[in-house]
């Protein structure tokens, strides 16, 4: 792979990222991949032939070394580098996918259909993706530590070592090649990793509170359009007046004892002087 097919892959894991993983990319691609091609291989170029014993006995040097460094810092710190870039760019095949089903769709409906609104947002499929991806890359993190915590005791380099392995005719005294040196690059790359999976940790909590905060307006939106039904009748069977009644109910509801009376139902009392009038009959001639 050449950098420019590398640098075209990181620039699209950083397209799909969140702040976050924007960070934790600058933190692999400067403080681990640039140290580790500019100065770590440098220092472990020449380890073995630095790593000298006080015998001359054929093997016993190289017996020795393959005891107390099983594995190279540097091989090991390059397959930590890669195992854990590789989950991200499951992120970036999984946007290719989508765009590959969206190129297809148009293809089929038309120019104006459409099958995501966006490709690149992390919704559904594409958010479990990034979460399991953020899972695995904690996980590689957290095993490359411990194995070599396990294989160097607390990533520790001593100036010296006493070696008693075959063919050593008796306990020989073998020294490393710049210990001090190797120490200090050691707890860099340590600390960068432990960087890495603190951003790791933020990031699945950032995504995940989001998502629990998405589905909790959705569920108060839901909420607030729900009618609610009030019963017709209260838990007293002689008192129906707990619920307020609306106008509607107040039309069909028949009008009560003191309401009537209160109602001028009763047709207006004429005068004396009207019924008269209105009792007598017009005697009156016309001329």
């Amino acid at each position: 792979m050449d950098w420019k097919t590398f640098q075209a892959l990181l620039s699209g894991v950083n397209k799909y990222s969140t702040a976050f993983g924007r960070v934790w990319l600058s933190v692999v691609f400067v403080f681990r991949v640039m140290v580790y091609v500019v100065a770590a291989e440098r220092v472990w170029g020449d380890e073995q032939k630095d790593f000298d014993c006080n015998t001359k006995q054929p093997g016993c040097a190289n017996v020795c070394y393959d005891h107390f460094f099983p594995i190279s810092h540097i091989r090991l710190w390059a397959l930590q580098l890669i195992f854990v870039t590789c989950p991200s760019f499951m992120v970036v095949m999984h946007v290719a996918y989508r765009d590959d089903r969206e190129r297809k769709y148009r293809a089929k409906h038309g120019e104006d259909a459409k099958l995501y609104n966006n490709t690149g947002k992390k919704h559904g499929g594409l958010w479990w993706t990034y979460l399991i991806s953020l899972f695995v890359k904690t996980a590689i993190e957290v095993s490359f530590l411990y194995i070599l915590h396990r294989i160097y005791d607390s990533f520790y380099l001593p100036r010296l070592v006493k070696c008693s392995e075959s063919p050593c005719p008796n306990t020989v005294d073998c020294y490393i090649g710049h210990p001090t040196e190797k120490k200090v690059f050691t707890y860099f790359m340590v600390g960068a990793s432990g960087l890495c999976i603190v951003l790791n940790i933020c990031e699945i909590i950032y995504l995940v509170s989001k998502r629990f905060a998405r589905i909790a307006r959705k569920v108060k939106g839901r909420g607030r359009h729900v009618p609610v039904h009030h019963d017709d009748y209260s838990d007293d069977p002689f008192n129906n007046h707990s619920h307020p009644m609306s106008k509607l109910e107040m039309k069909e509801r028949p009008p009560s004892f003191n309401t009537a009376n209160k109602s001028s139902l009763r047709p207006p009392m004429l005068r004396i002087e009207d019924k008269i009038r209105a009792s007598a009959p017009n005697l009156s001639i016309p001329s």
